[in-house]
């Protein structure tokens, strides 16, 4: 099973790989694991160099704070969401592999395989409308830019009737993937929001209620 750092995608040998797992809790080549050791406290140790050798024991304590921040970041923004869905009276059904195989992701980060990349694909929620039955892929993501564009997709993308809600500081924005394979984009200036998209028939009065959770949980980031 081949991997690869998770920064620039090169590729990464198996120790390479299970001592970044295990100090850094993400897979990085050895260029990144410097960069995230240089902004360690200073008495963070030296990384001993890699080996095989099972009788060498090293104290791997150390996380990598921006990973963990950016998954809390993350989670903040999909509950949101699924509140929001559920208070507009959705059913909503957690749909990605993490929610029903929890740790499969911290598995899979950093493997090159065709599985792994299905399954990080998986929209994180399938949501249906009670009053029509219609059923609907959500995938959330949180962007402090306020910026989504097809660039953050993959080229080969599978779920093609997804929809992207995008949680910022200050709004709620949503977009489609066939929106984004022609070309547009969620921008700070975009006028994309979740309250105008009329298959939801959502009630802008909640969503602009979920706005202002998103500037009270958002406001320090």
């Amino acid at each position: 099973m081949g991997y690869f750092c998770s920064v620039c995608k090169s590729d990464i040998t198996d120790a390479e790989f299970n001592y970044s797992m295990d100090r850094y809790e993400q897979a990085l080549c050895r260029q990144h694991q410097k960069e995230v050791t240089n902004h360690q406290p200073s008495e963070t140790s030296k990384a001993p160099p890699y080996s095989s050798n099972p009788d060498q024991s090293v104290n791997f304590s150390k996380r990598d704070s921006n990973f963990v921040e950016n998954m809390i970041k993350g989670r903040i923004a999909e509950t949101l969401i699924e509140e929001l869905f559920l208070s507009l009276n959705y059913s909503v059904f957690r749909y990605g592999m993490e929610n029903t195989v929890p740790g499969i992701m911290k598995l899979l980060r950093g493997v090159r395989s065709d599985v792994a990349t299905n399954i990080r694909r998986m929209p994180d929620f399938v949501i249906q409308n009670n009053k029509n039955g219609e059923v609907f892929f959500i995938e959330v993501k949180f962007r402090k830019d306020e910026v989504f564009t097809s660039e953050d997709l993959d080229k080969d993308y599978p779920y093609e009737n997804c929809y992207f809600v995008v949680v910022s500081k200050k709004h709620i924005k949503c977009i489609t993937y066939e929106e984004l394979r022609t070309g547009e984009a969620v921008t700070p200036t975009s006028k994309n929001y979740l309250g105008n998209r009329k298959e939801f028939e959502l009630d802008k009065d909640v969503i602009i209620q979920f706005c202002d959770f998103a500037v009270k949980f958002f406001s320090v980031v």
